[in-house]
Order: structure tokens, then C-alpha cells, then sequence
């Protein structure tokens, strides 16, 4: 796989490293979701215990989270798939955060953990895309 080369983004190397963060975060917080959602979200203040359409609502898209999970590490295991790791974890997080972004100007101010949370995923989701544009494969191939 040929990759443009960049000091901070560039090589597939990087790309992997970037791609085990970005990945072990999504699954660690997609099985808290789905294996404790009580622990979880009392930190930011949210009761789930005992209300089940709550946590049914919840768990839904932690799965698919799970999931997004495992198409990042699919990167990490095989070259060839990091383009479409990158784009997954780019994806996601800045679709989660933007879209607390969204709720922060229409609904206001949740707790500042959640704040924080799509600061970070902000974050994650632009490295990714940087580091995408400059790992995906050459087209002079």
C-alpha cells in the first residue's frame, strides 16, 4: 500500500496507532453502555436503573458503536483495511460530537463530562480525517 508521507499523520504505521485509540475508546464505552449503563451514566448525573425503556434506548446504538469498534482495530490487524477504519472512526466521532454540539445550542448545557466528551471526540474524529487524507492509497497505483 503505497501512503503519501507526512512528519505527524503520515504512514500507516501512525495510521494503526491512531486507529487502536480511536477503536479502544468506542468499544470500551459501547460495552460500559451495554454491560453497566448504570455505573456509566451516574456520572454524568442520568439515572438508567430501573427504567428499561431508558436503557433499551440506550444500548441500541451502543451495538452499533460495538461495532464501529471493530471496523476500527480491523485497521490495526490489516493494511488494507485502514482507509476504511479512518473513515469509520472519522465518522463517528464527529458525528457524536457535532451532534452534542447541535444539542448543546438547542437544549443548552448538559453536564460538563458530556461537554468534555464531544470536545474529545471533535478531536479524535479530526485526527482521523487528517490522518486519513494522508494514508489513503495512492491513485497513481
Amino acid at each position: 500500500m503505497k501512503s503519501t508521507e507526512m512528519p505527524i499523520f503520515g504512514g500507516v504505521n501512525t495510521a494503526r496507532l491512531i486507529l487502536v485509540g480511536s477503536g479502544l475508546i468506542a468499544i470500551v464505552v459501547a460495552a460500559a453502555i451495554l454491560f453497566a449503563p448504570e455505573a456509566l451514566y451516574a456520572g454524568y448525573g442520568i439515572s438508567v436503573d430501573g427504567n428499561a425503556t431508558l436503557a433499551n434506548e440506550l444500548k441500541a446504538p451502543a451495538g452499533t458503536l460495538l461495532v464501529a469498534g471493530l471496523v476500527m482495530f480491523a485497521g490495526v490487524i490489516r493494511s488494507q483495511f485502514v482507509a476504511v477504519s479512518l473513515t469509520t472512526s472519522a465518522v463517528v466521532y464527529l458525528s457524536y460530537g457535532f451532534s452534542r454540539l447541535a444539542s448543546i445550542a438547542i437544549d443548552g448545557l448538559p453536564h460538563s463530562g458530556l461537554v468534555g466528551a464531544a470536545g474529545l471526540e471533535i478531536v479524535i474524529g479530526a485526527i482521523c480525517l487528517v490522518t486519513l487524507l494522508y494514508v489513503r492509497p495512492s491513485k497513481a497505483q
